[in-house]
C-alpha cells in the first residue's frame, strides 16, 4: 500500500473528527458530514484512488476505508447527540418559568343563557325521577312522523316545515325531539320515564319568535294505570321548581297527532301574580309548554299494547322558557353571539 494514500486517510480521519467537533448547528454539522461521507465527499474521492496500489494493496486498503468511515458514522452520531441535548438545554433556560409567581388574570367564561336554562330544566326533571335520552339530529321519517302518528298526506304535517335531505326523501332533520321517544320505546320495555333535550329544525321565517334552528325538551312516562292526572301533577311540580314558587296552571284542549286528548299547558304569569299585565296580554296566563296522553296509535307503532300501557308526553321550546325568565322579546338575540347581551350572563 502506498503511504501517501493511507496517510493522506489517517489525515483525512482526524480532520472530519476535528471539525464535527466544532460543529455548532446540525445544519453545520450536516454539511460538514457531506464533505467526508457523502457521494462527492473526500472520502470517496480517496476511495477513487484505489487505482494507484497494487492488486494485493487494494483489498486491505478498502477494509481500513470502511473501518475509517463507520469511525466517523459513530463521531457523527456523538456529536449529533451532544447538539440535540444542548438546543433542549437552550430551550429549558430560556422557557423557564418561574412558578412561584401569581397566575395571570384570565376571562371569566359562562354558560350559554340556552345551555343554562337546558341544564336547570334537565335537572328538574331528573329530580323528579327522570332519565336523559337523546336521539340523532338527522332522522328517519318513521321516527320524526309515521311512528308518531302523522300519516303522509296528513295535513299537520304542514304545521312542522321540514328540511327533507337531497335525495333521500325519508331522511330529514328533525322537527321535534319526539323522535327520541319513539327511539327510546323500540329500544326499551316499559316503564320508561324519559326527558330528551336537543336542537329541532323547521323551515321557519327569522323573526322575533321563530328560527329555523331551535332547542326542545320532551319527556314521556309510560307505566301501566298513567292518567292525566299524573300528568297534572307532574306538570305542576315541574312548574313550582322551574319558577321558584307554587304557581298555577291550566290545560286547554288543543291538538297533537302524537296524543290524545291533547293540551296546551299555562302558567300563571309570573309578573303579575294572574293579574294581567303585558306580557301575558291582559290574561293572567302564559302557555309554556304542550302536552297530553299517548295516543294508542304510537303505541301500536312500536309494538306495545295500548291495552295494558298508558303514558303521557310533554315539550316545550327552551328559547321559550328562556325568554321568560330573562325577559327577553327576540329570540335571535341568542343566535348572534354579541357579547354585549351575553356579557350579563356571565
Amino acid at each position: 500500500m502506498t503511504a501517501s494514500v493511507s496517510n493522506e486517510l489517517a489525515k483525512l480521519v482526524t480532520e472530519a473528527r476535528e471539525k464535527f467537533d466544532s460543529a455548532l448547528t446540525e445544519d453545520e454539522l450536516n454539511r460538514v458530514k457531506a464533505g467526508y461521507l457523502g457521494r462527492q465527499g473526500a472520502i470517496s474521492a480517496l476511495m477513487r484512488r484505489m487505482k494507484e496500489l497494487s492488486p494485493e494493496e487494494r483489498p486491505a486498503f478498502g477494509q481500513r476505508v470502511n473501518a475509517a468511515k463507520d469511525a466517523l458514522e459513530v463521531a457523527l452520531d456523538r456529536r449529533r447527540e451532544a447538539l440535540r441535548r444542548e438546543r433542549i438545554q437552550r430551550a429549558i433556560e430560556s422557557e423557564r418559568m418561574d412558578v412561584t409567581l401569581p397566575a395571570r388574570g384570565g376571562e371569566r367564561g359562562a354558560l350559554h343563557p340556552l345551555r343554562r336554562v337546558e341544564q336547570d330544566l334537565v335537572g328538574i326533571f331528573r329530580r323528579l325521577g327522570y332519565d336523559v335520552a337523546e336521539g340523532p339530529e338527522v332522522e328517519l321519517d318513521f321516527h320524526n312522523f309515521s311512528a308518531l302518528n302523522f300519516p303522509a298526506d296528513h295535513p299537520a304535517r304542514d304545521m312542522q316545515d321540514t328540511f327533507h335531505l337531497e335525495g333521500e326523501p325519508d331522511r330529514l332533520l328533525r322537527t321535534h325531539t319526539s323522535s327520541v321517544q319513539i327511539r327510546t320505546l323500540l329500544a326499551n320495555q316499559p316503564p320508561v320515564r324519559i326527558v330528551a333535550p336537543g336542537a329541532v329544525y323547521r323551515s321557519d321565517e327569522v323573526d322575533m319568535t321563530h328560527s329555523p334552528c331551535f332547542h326542545q325538551i320532551e319527556g314521556l312516562f309510560v307505566d301501566r294505570g298513567v292518567t292525566m292526572a299524573h300528568l297534572r301533577g307532574t306538570l305542576e311540580a315541574f312548574a313550582a321548581e322551574l319558577f321558584g314558587r307554587s304557581v298555577g296552571i291550566r290545560l286547554r284542549p288543543s291538538f297533537f297527532p302524537f296524543v290524545e286528548p291533547g293540551a296546551e299547558v299555562d302558567v300563571g304569569c309570573v309578573f303579575c301574580d294572574g293579574a294581567g299585565c303585558r306580557v301575558c296580554g291582559q290574561t293572567g296566563w302564559i302557555e309554556i309548554l304542550g302536552a297530553g296522553m299517548v295516543h294508542p296509535a304510537v303505541f301500536e307503532s312500536v309494538g306495545l299494547d295500548p291495552e295494558e300501557w298508558t303514558g303521557f308526553a310533554f315539550g316545550m321550546g327552551i328559547e321559550r322558557i328562556a325568554m321568560l325568565r330573562y325577559g327577553v322579546q327576540d329570540i335571535r338575540l341568542f343566535y348572534e353571539n354579541d357579547l354585549r347581551f351575553l356579557a350579563p350572563f356571565a
